[in-house]
């Protein structure tokens, strides 16, 4: 696989996000240089970047809010957008025909939230036959409750997501080693 077969997808990088009670800004800082480094990256390599924003009717993911926008301070040129409606963005918003037309067979996933639509969108295009890159530190978690009142760390919900997508929906990848990937066709063992 090359650069002609592969694209980045960035999954819900917006405003939204920041308006929940669980946005933290530590975590973000954390995630705002890697993910920007995959975008750069991308561009520099000629990947196509496709953007998907979530939408839903109401509350801060609704398009009425003013909510549904890139999240700053991250910096894109997208070749296309697409809005979604549901957690995975192969649903219903045209991506999975975008990515056909194009001959890809190979998709970098990064964005937010890591346990929920990069993940789900990962095993989808997984499902579907897609080669999956699935960059978790260019995505974005926060720490979760479960109903048994244990608080899982944002760390923890990345660990767990990587045991369950690993070699089974994706290859668990770092920014560089995904670029290198669809740039040089680069193993992840090599890159390492």
């Amino acid at each position: 696989m090359s650069a002609r077969d592969t694209a980045l997808l960035v999954v819900d990088v917006q405003e939204s996000f920041r308006q929940r009670a669980y946005w933290n800004d530590a975590e973000a800082g954390r995630f705002f240089p890697r993910i920007q480094a995959l975008i750069d990256g991308a561009k520099t390599a000629g990947l196509p970047i496709a953007q998907i924003f979530h939408v839903d009717p109401d509350g801060p993911f609704s398009k009425a809010s003013g909510h549904v926008k890139l999240l700053s301070p991250v910096r894109i040129e997208a070749d296309t957008v697409f809005e979604k409606t549901r957690h995975s963005a192969l649903v219903g918003s045209g991506l999975d025909v975008w990515l056909v037309a194009r001959g890809i067979r190979r998709v970098i996933v990064c964005g937010i939230r890591t346990e929920q639509c990069c993940e789900t969108t990962t095993r989808h295009a997984s499902d579907l036959g897609y080669e999956v890159d699935y960059v978790t530190e260019a995505t974005l978690t926060f720490a979760m409750t479960d109903a048994a009142g244990r608080t899982w760390s944002a760390d923890e919900i990345r660990a767990r997501t990587e045991l369950v997508l690993a070699g089974r929906f994706a290859t668990i990848t770092n920014v560089e080693q995904a670029l290198a990937r669809a740039v040089e066709g680069v193993d992840v063992q090599e890159a390492a």
